[in-house]
């Protein structure tokens, strides 16, 4: 008993913890270090660069490809005669990734990360300086964050040498002359002087109630907790349905009245038919806990994303399908079961616990698979995952047998075992199989075959649940079934659901968005013949003036907007519309999964068109603004020069917050109309988001 609160406690608190508010983050801290404590002028040392990552969190390396589209690590030197640089940046060890949404191979660090770039001293006044730029991603809420920072090494200790003069090496700076980058420059430069101009003249003609561009005003009020992560929550009550469907199979349902005579017959109290449905809870547990260890957030990402352990759970899966149409039976070794039984034999508290650990392996048969496939889909989760679901999926198993124990004359109410009992077993064996699906997409995915596209996946499932379908009624039948005359009413009930089911797939292969199995299909990028997707309508379609730096960033689904607060702002005032603002970044993966799954939607794409003034403001873009825009922020003291980092700024000194995707709605004077959101592939939440947003302005303006 008090193991099991122990469990609750521990399942409360990480629940509580899961309660997150987007505030300003800091998932890595950095530290540097030398190779040598002193060196002499000429000698050669390595400066070494340490991140240390929070959980959950993973930090991008610098040695894959930058055009990829996450965001790499890199440090930048100011060159000067005190050094050089001796080779590249080395990344110490480095985990390989797939980045589903990116479509490329990256390399990452958990937990600890770690960078070395060796110098050659050449004076005795060293100047070491420089800044380094990275991102840090999470798995488990979707939040990317770009960051900056300064190092210095200039208190490296140096022991002058006498010939330190004649050893000292001057650097020649290049330069570089290229009179078309000049002109592109300058074309530029005059491009956002001529916009701003315009900008300006919009803002004082249109709204002049509104002059002055503050940035978002949010009121704190408009700050509210969600949840961050429900899977583990849900994932329990799958496990736990997952339990009673394991006592309608041929292995367990049969030992519910055998079990119970037991207790009844030996004359054994409440206390011990108790006793013996937390004895199955604790096995089933231990096991969960044997698990967990190999479960940690490095493995979870490994096995989540990499293809070789995703290939492994597909035939693991296939095998229990197999195991459950009849074609062979899992079992564990008799000697064991029997070892067990003689242990059960000895009466008392240890009596009735082994007596448990023997219905736990007497079920194997049946129970094997399920249990396997429940271990299997923890292994993308938290360290948590298999001990809550070993856990809620004993404690469906445990209380037939407990309840009975206590009250024996229910047994009377039980329906009688026969074949309907192998009939469920089948029907498990069908959705193991359909399942199984699901790992292999993402091995095909990761290692590019191409031999599982959306609508490949999709003609599978079809056969397979018609087939399903067509077991139901009775016109196929497996080894272990019996003659069927008649068709009872549940199963008639099962087929026509499954036929059901069959009938809402099959739109799917010319295209239909299916979107309440978009987590267990391929992407839609993989299909072949797409009939259903439509294209944004670009009549009466406009923005007030060319949005600046339109000529290297974009917005998706053919939308129109802009990409500078001020401009976007203008405009929204202009044409009296509430403006929609979405901090994201070129290396946001999480961002790129919004736009694909949400902002593809149809209704999310007309209300965004038609509804609001959009601004896309990449925090992590290096475009390096002309100099008269730098400013020094009055959050950090940095001179912002860039228009990501002016971006970031932006949202961490007006919003109190650092992660993308972040979307805001904003009024004329620039008020935060509604509770911002952030990463939720939910579209009608983010449709109620939109429409609430409307409302408002309404309200307001």
């Amino acid at each position: 008993m008090n193991f099991l609160i122990r469990l609750s406690v521990t399942s409360s608190i990480l629940l509580v913890a899961g309660l997150a508010n987007a505030q300003v983050l800091q998932p890595a801290t950095w530290s540097t270090s030398t190779s040598k404590q002193e060196v002499k002028v000429g000698e050669e040392v390595e400066l070494i660069f340490q991140a240390t990552i929070d959980k959950d969190w993973y930090l991008y390396s610098s040695d894959f490809d930058p055009d990829c589209g996450p965001t790499v690590t890199t440090f930048d030197f100011v060159p000067d005669p005190s050094y050089e640089l001796v080779g590249g940046l080395r990344a110490i060890n480095p985990i390989d990734k797939y980045d589903d949404v990116f479509e490329c191979d990256v390399r990452i660090f958990k937990k600890h990360g770690e960078f070395r770039q060796a110098v050659k001293v050449l004076s005795n006044n060293l100047k070491l300086i420089g800044e380094y730029n990275y991102q840090v991603c999470s798995d488990v809420d979707g939040k990317c964050i770009p960051f900056d920072d300064e190092f210095d090494f200039s208190s490296l200790k140096i022991i002058a040498s006498a010939n330190a003069k004649s050893e000292a090496k001057p650097i020649v700076k290049e330069e570089i002359n290229d009179p078309v980058k000049e002109e592109k420059q300058e074309e530029q430069v005059e491009k956002v002087e001529t916009t701003l101009d315009s900008t300006d003249q919009a803002k004082s003609s249109k709204i002049e109630k509104y002059t002055s561009n503050e940035g978002p005003i949010l009121d704190p009020n408009l700050i509210v907790e969600t949840e961050r992560d429900k899977s583990i929550i849900w994932f329990m009550i799958f496990a736990f349905v997952a339990g009673l469907a394991a006592l309608l199979t041929p292995c367990v349902f049969p030992l519910i009245p055998m079990t119970v005579s037991f207790f009844t017959g030996q004359g054994k109290g409440k206390f011990q038919a108790l006793l013996y449905g937390l004895s199955i809870i604790l096995i089933y547990t231990i096991i969960g806990s044997a698990i967990a260890p190999l479960m940690g957030p490095e493995t979870a990402n490994h096995l989540s994303t990499e293809w070789i352990p995703n290939l492994i759970f597909f035939l693991v899966f296939v095998v229990f399908a197999l195991s459950f149409f009849g074609l062979f039976d899992i079992t564990l070794p008799s000697s064991l079961v029997n070892t067990m039984d003689k242990k059960a034999d000895r009466g008392g508290m240890i009596g009735v616990f082994f007596m448990a650990f023997t219905l736990v392996l007497v079920s194997f048969s049946c129970t094997g698979p399920i249990v396997g496939s429940i271990l299997v889909s923890s292994a993308g989760g938290e360290f948590v995952k298999p001990i809550a679901g070993m856990f809620a999926f004993s404690l469906a198993f445990a209380i037939p047998f407990t309840l009975f124990a206590f009250f024996p004359g229910w047994l009377s109410t039980l329906p009688k075992s026969g074949g309907w009992l192998n009939t469920v077993k089948v029907v498990l064996g069908f959705i193991e199989l359909a399942l199984a699906f699901k790992f292999l997409s993402i091995a095909d995915q990761a290692f590019h075959w191409g031999i599982l596209d959306r609508d490949i996946n999709i003609a599978i499932w079809v056969v397979i649940f018609g087939l399903m379908g067509f077991y139901l009624l009775g016109k196929i039948r497996l080894p272990h079934d019996s003659p069927m005359e008649v068709i009872s009413v549940p199963r008639l009930i099962m087929a026509i659901g499954t036929f059901t089911f069959v009938i809402y797939l099959i739109p799917g292969l010319w295209g239909a968005p299916l979107k309440a199995l978009a987590g267990y299909l391929p992407p839609m990028y993989t299909h072949d013949f797409d009939i259903v997707s439509e294209k944004i309508d670009d009549d009466n379609y406009e923005t007030c003036d060319e949005p600046m730096y339109a000529d290297f960033l974009h917005l998706p689904h053919g939308l129109k907007g802009y990409f500078d607060y001020d401009q976007a702002l203008a405009c929204a005032r202009a044409q009296n519309k509430p403006l929609f603002i979405d901090f994201t970044g070129h290396g946001c993966t999480n961002c790129r999964e919004m736009e694909a799954v949400v902002w593809s939607h149809p209704e999310v794409l007309q209300i965004l068109k038609e509804e609001y003034v959009i601004v896309a403001l990449y925090v992590d873009d290096k475009t390096v603004l002309p100099e008269e825009q730098w400013y020094t922020s009055e959050y950090d003291n940095k001179v912002k020069k860039t228009i990501g980092k002016q971006n970031a700024d932006l949202q961490i000194r007006r919003l109190n917050n650092n992660a993308q995707p972040f979307y805001i709605l904003l009024g004329a004077d620039e008020q935060v109309m509604v509770s911002p959101v952030a990463y939720d592939k939910d579209p009608q939440k983010f449709i109620e988001f939109l429409n609430t947003g409307i409302e408002r302005y309404k309200e307001l303006y």
